[in-house]
Formats: structure tokens, C-alpha cells, sequence
């Protein structure tokens, strides 16, 4: 019996974007900056909810956290805030021209991936690769040692990739700067590998 591996890649563009947009609040009063946190959130989802239409761009909460800012004698001296709303999807302008009509909220990050589709696609492929690339290795090897044909033991598939590079940080400065007019985005690729590992008994 034999242990064998082999391997498939597949590299693709990436289709998805994920641009967070951010807020954040401070005050004496842990309601009232809940309070102003909430009401920029909420119109920024009126304003993003009219343009959402998936898959092209779905709208979602994200980050929503307070906390206490203490004071030199370790009282609380009053409360801050930060909230979240994430604008993804595959059409890259109706992204960007709704997060640069809301207004409050500033740009946090942005990522590109792959969309489940893309994702599943390429995995199909690499996987056809690395089967065939599998069979041919099981072959070779089993000529080199002067047996006929051979049987297939055990296997194992699995898949990992397609995430992309982390998302970059964009600074505050910058993503206020940008809100007046769409931000230009350029998405890379990613690639998708699938491997797959088993035994074959020569015969």
C-alpha cells in the first residue's frame, strides 16, 4: 500500500467587496451616546436599505460597543462609543456611491473576497486538477514498481483559499477626505487550492 498526495490551484478575481463604515460618540451619559450612536446608524440604513438588492450589495450591523472612559482617579468620567454598519456585495460602484452618500459615518476598512458562487466554482476546478493529478501520480507509481493497475484504499479532499489578502485599514482622515465622492477600488485575486491525500494498493 502507498501513500500518495497531489494538489490543484485555481487563481481567480475577486468579486466581493466588504467596506465597514464607521461611527463614534462620547459623553457623559451612557444612554445619550447610545442614543446618538443609534440615530447615526439608522439613517445611515435608510439611506443604504434603498440601494440594497442582492447580491449586488446587502446591508448589515456590525461593531456596536460602549464602554467607560475613566478619569485620573479611576472613576468614570464619561462614556464612548463606536458603531458599525457593513456594506457588501459584488458590484463594486452601488457599494462605494452609498457609503459616500451617508453622511456621519466614516470609512473603517475595506476587503475583497470571493462570492460563494466564485468560490464554488473554483473549487470544482482544482479539485477536477487535483484528482486527475492523484490518479496520474497512482499510476506512475504503481508502472514504476511493475504492477498493472491498482486499487483505491482511502482519500481525503479538502479545500482552503479564497479569503484574499486581510482587509486594509483605512485611516480616519483618509475616509473622511473620501466621502464626498466614491472611492476607486481595485480588487486582486485570490486562489483557490484543493489537495487530496489517500492509499492505493498496487496489484
Amino acid at each position: 500500500m502507498v501513500q500518495l498526495s497531489a494538489a490543484g490551484a485555481v487563481e481567480v478575481q475577486q468579486d466581493q467587496l466588504v467596506l465597514t463604515l464607521g461611527t463614534q460618540a462620547d459623553g457623559k451619559d451612557a444612554a445619550a451616546v447610545q442614543a446618538q450612536l443609534r440615530q447615526v446608524v439608522d439613517a445611515a440604513l435608510q439611506v443604504a436599505r434603498r440601494q440594497a438588492e442582492a447580491p449586488h450589495m446587502e446591508v448589515r450591523t456590525g461593531q456596536f460597543s460602549l464602554y467607560p472612559r475613566h478619569g485620573k482617579n479611576g472613576e468614570i468620567a464619561g462614556w464612548q462609543g463606536r458603531a458599525e454598519l457593513v456594506l457588501q456585495g459584488r458590484d463594486f460602484g452601488r457599494i462605494t456611491a452609498t457609503a459616500a452618500r451617508i453622511s456621519g459615518m466614516a470609512i473603517a476598512n475595506l476587503g475583497f473576497g470571493l462570492s460563494r458562487g466564485e468560490r464554488e466554482r473554483a473549487e470544482g476546478e482544482a479539485r477536477a486538477q487535483a484528482i486527475a493529478a492523484f490518479k496520474a501520480r497512482a499510476g506512475e507509481i504503481t508502472r514504476a514498481f511493475g504492477f498493472g493497475s491498482y486499487l483505491l484504499r482511502e482519500v481525503a479532499v479538502s479545500s482552503h483559499g479564497g479569503g484574499g489578502m486581510p482587509p486594509p485599514r483605512v485611516m480616519a482622515m483618509q475616509a473622511k477626505a473620501m466621502a464626498d465622492a466614491p472611492l476607486d477600488v481595485e480588487p486582486g485575486k485570490s486562489t483557490v487550492e484543493v489537495s487530496v491525500s489517500g492509499s492505493v494498493q498496487m496489484q
